[in-house]
């Protein structure tokens, strides 16, 4: 191989994105991340114990495991259990991503600032997830199970899977990480409560742009 072969290889190497996420060193201050891979199970995650299983086994996979992680997800009441919100699991924040950027102080401007987007919502490997603009998956579809406001989704028809226990037939509201439409005349979307999936299993979450992915946030920051 010539030296000019050579050259361009490195550069190539250094302007990735993939090898740039690898060779940097996760942020002390990573308080949240979006999840690099679901349970394989679509929706079925085991309910809240078990995604808030997931994010800490991700997150002392990262490094970050000495923090108390939780899985952003609402819950709504059933059997005698009340209604959980996604924004009372997580702590008071802040809230800095992988690279130690700020996502927000507090709970109320996390909810307001709308500062999760496809820059900041990266995964505790520190890689980006593929939006509707990337290829060749998207996976946009984040579950949450939640309105804007960060509290539990509710109506008549299901909205959180069977509170995360069904991988068939039901429902969950997904925000969009990427905060993009479906299409492109389409508005900005919320990154926690942009629709409903078209179902609960694996393949129903892939068929609208999702993978079984979750936000987690440390519930205790330091």
């Amino acid at each position: 191989m010539n030296m000019t072969r050579i050259g361009i290889t490195i550069a190539v190497a250094l302007l990735s994105p993939v090898a740039a996420a690898q060779a940097q060193k996760v942020s002390p201050d990573m308080s949240f991340f979006v999840t690099s891979v679901g349970l394989g199970k679509g929706a079925d995650l085991g309910g809240l114990a078990g995604a808030d299983q997931h994010c800490q086994q991700l997150a002392t996979a990262a490094g970050t495991g000495k923090k108390q992680w939780r899985a952003y997800l609402s819950t709504t009441a059933a059997g005698g259990t009340p209604a959980v919100n996604a924004r009372d699991r997580i702590g008071k924040g802040p809230w800095y991503t992988f690279e130690g950027r700020l996502v927000a102080r507090n709970v109320d401007e996390l909810h307001t600032l709308n500062s999760i987007n496809r820059m900041t919502a990266l995964t505790e490997k520190g890689s980006k997830v593929n939006g509707r603009a990337e290829s060749p998956n998207n996976m946009h579809d984040i579950l949450t199970g939640s309105k804007p406001d960060g509290t539990v989704a509710t109506g008549d028809k299901d909205t959180t899977c069977g509170n995360w226990t069904k991988s068939g037939e039901g429902a969950a509201i997904v925000g969009h990480h990427d905060r993009w439409g479906q299409r492109d005349d389409e508005p900005a979307r919320s990154w926690n409560a942009s629709h409903p999936s078209r179902g609960c299993s694996q393949d129903n979450l892939k068929a609208s742009g999702g993978a079984g992915m979750f936000y987690c946030f440390a519930a205790n920051t330091r």
